[in-house]
């Protein structure tokens, strides 16, 4: 009697064992196979999100009349057409010789990845919705940083009126959005790369995801790396899309290469006390340039045959050298103190650069001598790591799988949380943000 009682509850035991293996319930590996380090064997948690499928964004893109956008890119005088552009046929392509335009274009690729309907069978991080009731983020199609350097850089030129007039104009427009007016603007993104867009009127758009280069102008009242997206610069020189050299670090006869303006404002005269600093040494190159096509093609022949290039902070902690020296493959060394870069949430940047204090930097021969101690194996590592990554530091239409309009939009998608709690705290709250007054 008892031995058939064993028989039928062995048999039950092992039916139902085979039964969670089939459905996926039991690892009975977990149970019996530990790893090296003695624990058992759970899944793992991915390092990088890169490659993850995921639901697009949907973004509804405001219809603002073309003096907000591409009007300005066509440096004319007078009037023209000022209807919307709705669509990817309407946009004129970026020109190609527009000097420091060109590193402020990020507005311009993020407004055109809205417009076309993306790269060949690539995932795409955002969508175009035309019913603003779906979407989930709102898009500001005003070219702010075109609008400074258009019209009028100099606070005293009357062109300048251009730029204020623009902005009273957009302010005005999205006041009187319902869904401006639903959120305060806390779920619409607004390109802001040049450390002088949107002057006049930062503070009404101060509850926006703001899209910057760096926080060296601007107040924490206004744009936090809590809430903003730091986007790279748009590249100056061209990608370096044939280094397959043997031997990369032998080739490179430059140990240290910095071409640019070394006037700079606050942190960034640091560029004039290098440039004492540097002066003497054979094997490093330190050229004094404004931003001319041809200074271009020389920062380009520079970066390729140089290992490191400096990257110093300029007028404010970032500029376009850094993405310049990434896309040429030449290890950046950075000396900026305050600097935030782009992506930082998936991306090592001490994988494939240097960093430096300033006040490193400026001890005579210090930064040569760590820069010629350098091994070479680990140089060779980081150049391999910079051939891996440049590709999210490309702007281009239509855009492609990670590169840097997508991996703009992802970081736009991970603000979006932070947003909707900030809206829905402040349909309740009768003290508005009483816990940053704790503080």
């Amino acid at each position: 009697m008892y031995g058939k009682a064993i028989v039928s509850l062995a048999f039950i035991i092992l039916l139902l064992i085979s039964f969670s293996l089939f459905i996926g319930t039991v690892d009975i590996r977990s149970y019996f196979f530990a790893s090296p380090d003695g624990a058992h064997n759970l899944p793992c948690t991915p390092t990088h999100t890169q490659s993850s499928p995921s639901v697009p964004l949907k973004v509804y893109m405001y219809d603002l009349p073309r003096r907000f956008n591409i009007g300005m890119m066509q440096w004319k005088k007078g009037g023209g057409d000022d209807t919307p552009v709705r669509t990817a046929e309407e946009l004129p392509r970026w020109p190609v010789n527009v000097g420091v335009r060109k590193q402020h274009s990020v507005e311009y690729w993020l407004m055109a990845s809205l417009l076309g309907s993306g790269g060949e069978g690539e995932e795409r991080e955002a969508v175009r919705v035309l019913d603003p009731e779906i979407a989930e983020a709102y898009f500001v199609p005003f070219f702010s940083s075109l609008s400074f350097n258009t019209h009028g850089r100099n606070m005293t030129d009357p062109e300048t009126e251009k730029d204020r007039q623009l902005q009273v104009d957009l302010i005005d427009f999205l006041q009187n959005s319902k869904y401006w007016q639903r959120s305060g603007g806390r779920d619409h993104v607004i390109p802001m790369t040049h450390p002088n867009a949107f002057r006049f009127l930062r503070q009404l758009v101060n509850a926006s995801i703001l899209i910057v280069a760096d926080f060296g102008r601007y107040p924490k009242s206004l744009s936090t790396l809590s809430k903003d997206v730091v986007s790279p610069y748009v590249h100056n020189v061209d990608s370096f899309k044939d280094d397959d050299l043997l031997d990369p670090f032998e080739s490179r006869k430059t140990l240290l290469f910095f071409r640019g303006n070394t006037v700079r404002k606050d942190k960034g005269k640091v560029r004039a006390k290098l440039e004492k600093i540097l002066a003497g040494y054979d094997d490093v190159r330190y050229e004094r340039s404004s931003p001319t096509a041809e200074a271009i093609q020389a920062s380009t022949q520079g970066m390729r045959s140089s290992k490191f290039c400096l990257h110093p902070a300029g007028d404010t902690p970032s500029s376009c050298r850094l993405f310049d020296a990434i896309v040429s493959h030449c290890v950046p060394v950075i000396v900026s103190d305050l600097i935030e870069l782009p992506y930082e949430d998936e991306i090592d940047y001490s994988q494939f650069s240097i960093f430096f204090s300033i006040n490193e930097a400026i001890q005579p021969d210090y930064l040569v001598n760590q820069l010629r101690k350098f091994p070479k194996d680990r140089w060779i590592e980081m150049w391999r790591q910079l051939k891996k990554i440049s590709h999210h530091f490309e702007f281009q239409y239509p855009p492609v799988k990670e590169d840097a309009v997508n991996m703009l939009w992802r970081q736009v998608k991970n603000k979006l949380p932070g947003a909707q709690l900030a809206v829905h705290r402040n349909h309740r709250l009768k003290v508005p943000d009483w816990w940053q007054r704790r503080r």
